[in-house]
Parts: C-alpha cells; structure tokens; sequence
C-alpha cells in the first residue's frame, strides 16, 4: 500500500493542540494539501473549463466553481460551529478566482481560521449525544462538533477526487 508523504511541518499543528482536535486538523489540512497538490499546476482555462454540462448542481461545473464551493463549505463549518457556542456569524459571500494561486490561498486560509477557532476553544467538547444539543446545519443533517469536523475533512477528499477525474483522460 502506497502512502502519501508531506514534509513534517506541514501537517503539525500547533503543541497547546492535542487528542482528536490536533487529529481532525492535523487531518483537514491534509486532505486541503492533497487538493492545493492536484489544482497547483492548473491554468487559467483549466480551471474554468466547464467540465460537467449535464449537472443541475452549480457548484460542480468547473474546478473554479468546486474550488469556490468548497471554500465557502469550509468557511461555513467553522460558523456552524461558533454559532453554535452563541455567535452570531454570518457566512461570507462565495469568492471566485481565476487563477489557482487565489484558490490556494483561499484555502489555506480556510483551514487557519478553523485552526484558530479550535485554538481559542482548547477544551471544547466534540461529542455530543443529545440530538438537542446538536448542530443543525442548514441543509438539514445534525452533527455534533466531532462529526462536523469529519464531514469537513471528507468533503474536501470528495471533491478532490471530482477534480482529479475532471482532469483525467476520457476513457
């Protein structure tokens, strides 16, 4: 079995982080660098290449338009989450690039502001079993925090791959 290998500094989040949070994040930014490594070399006419003409989903017609869906999910985990705990964010408008580099940056700064949010919330509880006390999200499903963080990570990984096989030969 083959494995993907990242230089060290990479994948390690800050030392107060320790347990499932440093998992999930160490994991999230994992899964945002494995996709920041497929789109990297991208052109500007690969990226908004509609590739998909058939779907009714908007958001899966081009990379461009994955790219800026999954930056905007990512954006709106980390609001679940802190309005959860009493906030009161609102979700930032979708952001569309035309070229890769402000994808990458967009995703990198994705995966920071979840990172500093766990960083503000060390002690935060991840497990919830009371459906009551869960997180409604706004396409209906309830997760609590540890469960919004997996759907996070395999979100990415899901897209990801939607990328990889846009970009693979028809056969």
């Amino acid at each position: 079995m083959a494995f993907l290998t990242l230089p060290v500094n990479i994948l390690l989040m800050p030392s107060e982080l320790t347990g499932t949070i440093k998992a999930l994040l160490d994991e999230y930014k994992k899964a945002i660098n494995e996709l920041i490594a497929v789109i990297k070399p991208l052109g500007t006419q690969e990226l908004l290449s509609i590739r998909d003409e058939k779907t009714t989903d908007g958001n899966c017609r081009s990379v461009q338009t994955i790219l800026t869906h999954v930056a905007y999910a990512g954006y709106g985990y980390t609001n679940f989450i802190d309005n959860h705990l009493g906030s009161k964010k609102e979700r930032r408008p979708k952001k569309f690039f035309e070229n890769t580099h402000e994808y990458i940056e967009d995703l990198n700064g994705m995966f920071d502001y979840c990172a500093n949010f766990f960083m503000e919330h060390l002690n935060i509880p991840l497990e919830e079993y009371d459906p009551s006390k869960k997180i409604l999200t706004n396409w209906g499903q309830v997760y609590d925090i540890d469960q919004l963080m997996e759907h996070a990570i395999v979100h990415v990984l899901k897209h990801r791959r939607q990328i990889q096989r846009f970009l693979s030969p028809q056969t």
